[in-house]
């Protein structure tokens, strides 16, 4: 089977070629979120099957969703090797404020050993790679160490609308042992890192409603509520002065960190002096009793996101504003659930509801939270890969983010989820002037094929 020397010969004599690939893809516009790009967006799912078959994938198809479709292609002939599920996805963000990029989003440059382009690193490139690593493992052996379905989807940056009742219709289709997903990123320049953990989503719009319209402020001030102190009430009651959360119930299914993943964390020697000077603030805010990745990895969050209301033009305007809002969201850990989270949410807002105003709750789209064992023999053996070419020991992490998708296989196809990412915190992922290292491209090559190769020492009986 493939060893690393193989794989590196073949990485290095097919660069160019893979690289020049890249870009095309990259050109691409595929900006799920814009009507205007829906053309795009099946142009890009076009590509990726003319990619897959080149591959030598089976069953190479293009297929419906009630929004933008996924691509799906298998090769299932490793008799008794592990079924692996590939998850990616072909949709970008879109690409405002266009001013701040050096050059054009989607006409991909190299500067200083970085691609720039939309979907460089998130997640166009990365998806690439593991094609471009079956193509390899095909060349050196003939055939593969495992068998492997791919499925890239077009909604991730509009969070997966189509793709959890796509993934209920066709469990057996996407029936595996294992799913990979390279859509986060490495602990820092050089080394690598496992994410076995996402924090989930849910978040609410509170509308505050006071009189029929804005008032006089010298007539009615005092006399009528004002509907911006009405909602301030409401947001300060959220949290205390340590931001301890204070709705009622909202840690009780929280899951405690374990002492070995504090203890793992600490082994990081994370310095919480470089997040100051990357923010640029003077210090650091957090629930008291934990350290900075322990609130951003495995502690829930409640955060305003926005607030609107009132007069904010240049000078002043005298008025009570009649109506108000604000934007709420948190990151949820296991094993809270989103739904009972919002409830939770609607019940303290109508507990601290104040005289005068009328309040209407709207809610948004919601994801679980994941998480994996990370001593699970696949969590282990990515680890040893990682090391094999990183040359320095493989970090486990959380991310702080969310991938609501991942909670989805999590639930329907009850495997675990593999997140084996090559991207950096400051590739500008969902900004201008995104890129992407290509020393993790060519390393994440590396990775993934002996990743592959590694995992045809497992069983299918093995993974349960």
């Amino acid at each position: 089977m493939a060893n690393l020397q193989q794989l590196d010969a073949y990485f290095a004599e097919h660069r160019a070629q893979h690289l020049q690939e890249v870009q095309d893809f990259l050109r691409i516009p595929s900006i799920s979120s814009l009507s205007e790009h829906k053309a795009d967006m099946t142009t890009a799912a076009d590509f990726l099957a003319k990619a897959l078959t080149a591959i030598q994938m089976d069953n190479v198809a293009v297929l419906p969703t009630k929004g933008h479709p996924v691509v799906y292609g298998d090769w299932l002939h490793a008799k008794d090797k592990p079924t692996v599920l590939f998850y990616g996805h072909y949709d970008v963000q879109p690409v405002d404020p266009l001013n701040l990029w050096d050059s054009a989003p989607f006409e991909p440059t190299i500067r200083d050993n970085k691609l720039f382009a939309r979907g460089a690193s998130d997640d166009k490139g990365q998806v690439y790679m593991h094609l471009k690593t079956i193509e390899a493992l095909f060349a050196i052996d003939g055939e593969l160490p495992v068998n492997i379905k791919f499925l890239i989807e077009g909604e991730e940056e509009i969070g997966s609308p189509s793709l959890t009742a796509f993934i209920e219709e066709n469990k057996d289709k996407l029936a595996s042992d294992l799913i990979v997903i390279s859509d986060t990123g490495l602990y820092a320049p050089g080394k690598p890192a496992i994410c076995y953990g996402l924090r989930g989503l849910t978040g609410v719009q509170i509308d505050v409603r006071g009189a029929k319209g804005d008032l006089h402020s010298g007539l009615y001030g005092g006399g009528v509520q004002n509907a911006i102190h009405a909602l301030t009430e409401i947001l300060a009651s959220f949290r205390d002065e340590h931001g301890t959360i204070q709705v009622e119930g909202f840690y009780d299914n929280v899951l405690p960190l374990t002492e070995e993943e504090r203890a793992a964390y600490a082994a990081l020697n994370f310095n919480e002096n470089d997040i100051k000077e990357e923010v640029g603030v003077t210090e650091l805010f957090g629930e008291a009793g934990y350290s900075y990745l322990e609130q951003t990895w495995a502690r829930p969050t409640l955060e305003v996101n926005g607030v609107f209301g009132g007069f904010s033009g240049e000078g002043i305007k005298t008025v009570l504003p009649a109506q108000a809002g604000a934007k709420i969201s948190c990151r949820l850990v296991p094993n809270q659930d989103p739904e009972e989270i919002v409830a939770l949410l609607r019940a303290h807002i109508e507990k601290h509801k104040p005289t005068g105003v009328d309040i209407t709750i709207s809610e948004f789209d919601k994801g679980k939270p994941y998480l994996t064992p990370f001593d699970h023999p696949v969590i282990q053996a990515a680890s040893a890969s990682y090391e094999k070419v990183y040359q320095v020991p493989t970090a486990f992490t959380r991310g702080g983010g969310s991938i609501p998708i991942v909670a989805s296989f999590d639930e329907i196809l009850q495997v675990p989820v593999v997140l084996m990412g090559f991207g950096l915190s400051s590739e500008n992922f969902h900004a201008p002037n995104e890129h992407f290292h290509l020393e993790n491209f060519d390393k994440g090559l590396r990775v993934i094929g002996d990743y592959y190769t590694s995992l045809s020492n497992f069983k299918p009986a093995d993974l349960k």
